[in-house]
C-alpha cells in the first residue's frame, strides 16, 4: 500500500481570519508541488482524506484540481492536529492503495512515527507546511518512499 502524507500550506493566522484559509504562499506552496507531481508522475492517489479545517481542505481541492484528480475528496473526522494518531492508523486498514491524506502537524508526524516505528516513540519526521511524504508498506513494514519539502521547490514553508 502507499499512503501519501501532505501537511496543508500556509494559511493567513487565526488574526486575518479565524477560518485560516490558505494565504497568497500557501497557494503558491500548492501551485509549485503539483507542477513538480506532474513532473515526476509519482502521484498516484485513489482517493483525498482532508481534515474539517479550511486550509487543509483548500490545500486538498487545489492540489486535486492542480493534478486532474477526478476522484473523490472526503472529508474525515480525527485528522485534526491533536487528534489521535492510532486512531488514524485504524482507519488504513480499510482505506485503499494511494491514499493521500491532507492534514496537520502534529498529527501527520505521529501518524508517521507510529506506522514507521510500529507503536511510535520519537518523531520520525516532522513535516513542514506544504510538505508531502510518500509511505509504502510493503509485508507489513512501512518505510518512507520519498520526501518534498516547500524548500526544495523553491518556496518558504513557514
Amino acid at each position: 500500500m502507499t499512503l501519501y502524507l501532505i501537511r496543508h500550506a500556509h494559511a493567513v493566522g487565526a488574526g486575518e481570519d479565524p477560518l485560516r484559509p490558505l494565504s497568497s504562499r500557501g497557494r503558491s506552496q500548492v501551485a509549485q508541488l503539483t507542477r513538480f507531481l506532474q513532473a515526476g508522475r509519482q502521484l498516484h492517489p485513489s482517493v483525498f482524506w482532508h481534515s474539517p479545517l479550511a486550509r487543509s481542505r483548500e490545500t486538498a481541492v487545489l492540489l486535486a484540481k492542480g493534478l486532474g484528480f477526478a476522484g473523490p475528496l472526503v472529508e474525515i473526522a480525527g485528522l485534526e492536529p491533536e487528534d489521535e494518531p492510532r486512531a488514524t492508523a485504524s482507519l488504513l486498514a480499510s482505506a485503499p492503495d494511494g491514499l493521500a491524506i491532507v492534514g496537520h502537524e502534529p498529527h501527520l508526524s505521529a501518524l508517521a512515527t507510529l506506522l514507521l516505528r510500529a507503536g511510535g516513540g520519537v518523531p520520525v519526521v516532522s513535516l513542514k507546511k506544504g510538505s508531502f511524504l510518500a509511505l509504502e508498506q510493503d509485508g507489513g513494514a512501512w518505510q518512507i518512499r520519498w520526501l518534498i519539502e516547500p524548500e526544495l521547490l523553491g518556496t518558504a514553508s513557514g
